[in-house]
């Protein structure tokens, strides 16, 4: 699958323009805080998978630590090759021909104020035997604010009701059962929304869907940042947040898909556990 069709091609451009767009939201945020430090600026690193069959592939690692967000990470790949075996068998399309093609933008954001919601967002596709979708955005704030949830889900629901009707309900649905932490019996989060092998036999509709996704993200988050990035907070209110971060890491260790697929496939294993937080507590 090392020559890709107009797809692919259209989807890989789609999620490096969009990573583009987000690094330079997050760093006007950076530039507008003020205060004492220079405004973060990401960093990008290169990485290439190689793989036995001669496929491969690989991606960019894009992470800033500035005053306002902790730690970001905005990272695109794109890689191809084949399954092992046993992991092909877990794969839409994948048990009979272990081939595969996956390209992708994966965020997290780690702010530093605790009033500031963290937030994750990613889109992706895959190609197997089938091809489809998959993606979605959640926030992940340690201290709740009824007013930006109920604000975040506005916008995805207005998201998905310009492409179905039925799609909220059952993206945000999904949500709340995949963020779910069993070992905790709590959410990840306030939610957002989550899907999966989206193959409605329409791939334009398809991709602009998830075009809307993560132009949502970008157009959103950055709003709630910037409406609490100026407040002031206690040090018990920073250690409730390195808390809520040790949650915040265990799901992504122990549950998150995407963390399995990355190093199931040979990824690079920086740029995967890129989610994980700077800083956390389990005490």
């Amino acid at each position: 699958m090392a020559d890709l069709d107009d797809q692919q091609t259209a989807a890989q451009s789609w999620f490096r323009q969009l990573r583009d767009d987000i690094c330079a939201a997050l760093e006007a945020i950076e530039d507008d805080i003020g205060g004492p430090g220079e405004p973060g600026r990401f960093v990008r690193t290169a990485w290439e998978r190689p793989d036995p069959s001669g496929d491969g592939g690989g991606g960019v690692m894009s992470v800033l630590k500035g005053r306002v967000f902790e730690k970001a990470g905005v990272n695109i790949s794109t890689v191809h090759g084949s399954f092992s075996p046993e992991f092909a068998k877990q794969i839409n399309g994948a048990d009979a021909d272990p081939r595969f093609f996956a390209t992708g933008i994966s965020l997290v954001i780690h702010p530093a104020n605790p009033n500031v919601p963290a937030a994750h967002m990613n889109t992706r596709m895959l190609v197997t035997t089938k091809r489809w979708f998959g993606g979605g955005g959640d926030l992940n704030p340690s201290h709740p604010d009824d007013a930006q949830t109920a604000a975040f889900h506005a916008a995805y629901k207005a998201t998905c009701d310009a492409h179905d009707p039925g799609y909220y309900e059952k993206f945000r649905a999904w949500a709340e059962e995949y963020f779910w932490i069993p070992h905790r019996g709590r959410h990840r989060g306030v939610g957002g929304i989550f899907y999966d092998h989206l193959d409605s036999g329409d791939w334009a509709a398809d991709f602009a869907f998830t075009q809307a996704v993560g132009a949502t993200f970008r157009d959103t988050y950055p709003r709630l940042v910037r409406e609490k990035m100026g407040l002031a907070f206690t040090p018990e209110q920073r250690l409730e947040q390195l808390r809520y971060r040790g949650l915040y890491a265990e799901f992504n260790l122990v549950y998150d898909r995407g963390t399995t697929f990355g190093l199931k496939t040979g990824g690079n294993t920086d740029a995967i556990l890129m989610s994980l937080p700077p800083e956390a507590r389990w005490d």
